[in-house]
């Protein structure tokens, strides 16, 4: 049986206690840089957003986990995204927050949403888009296994300098 749970965490849905958490990770200047943002979000718009966040990843193509331990709090956010289900790929992406890194959640919460993705949703490969200066994804993502197979140049505008950003796949064999 696939489950999101592992020794020390797990992933659950999005809840509407969330909005704080949710709105405190989005309006974050600091990591904007990583899912391109550039303009704060309303707790507006992130409440609409949680009141649909129970859609099938089908439908909408992407789901947004939250990264929990058994103590109940939030570590963090994982995301399924550009789902695609024809061609049987999917991207994602990871955060934890920062007094929670180097503590092995994010290789424990990576671990079980590449199980769900191969073994529930039937994915064939999974990709990540990681900055060429975001050493700490490139050690997580390339430890699970993710094989870097492009580097696409100049392709971040970030604090007046253009940002390499590698491209990640891991391939179910």
């Amino acid at each position: 049986m696939i489950t999101l749970k592992g020794d020390n965490i797990y992933l659950r849905a999005l809840e509407p206690e969330d909005l704080e958490f949710i709105h405190r990770v989005e309006n974050d200047e600091s990591i904007w840089e990583l899912s391109n943002t550039q303009a704060p979000y309303s707790k507006f718009l992130i409440k609409q957003y949680l009141e649909n966040a129970h859609k099938d990843i089908f439908e909408v193509k992407q789901l947004r986990l939250v990264i929990s331990n058994y103590q109940e709090e939030s570590l963090g956010l994982i995301d399924i995204f550009d789902f695609d289900f024809k061609n049987r790929r999917a991207g994602i992406g990871i955060l934890i927050k920062w007094d929670k890194r180097n503590k092995g959640y994010g290789d424990e919460a990576l671990k079980l949403l590449v199980r769900y993705c191969f073994a529930r949703l039937g994915l064939h490969q999974l990709y990540c888009n990681i900055s060429e200066e975001n050493e700490a994804s490139i050690k997580l993502f390339e430890k699970l296994g993710f094989v870097k197979v492009g580097l696409k140049k100049d392709w971040n505008f970030e604090n007046e300098a253009y940002k390499n950003e590698y491209l990640y796949q891991l391939i179910n064999n």
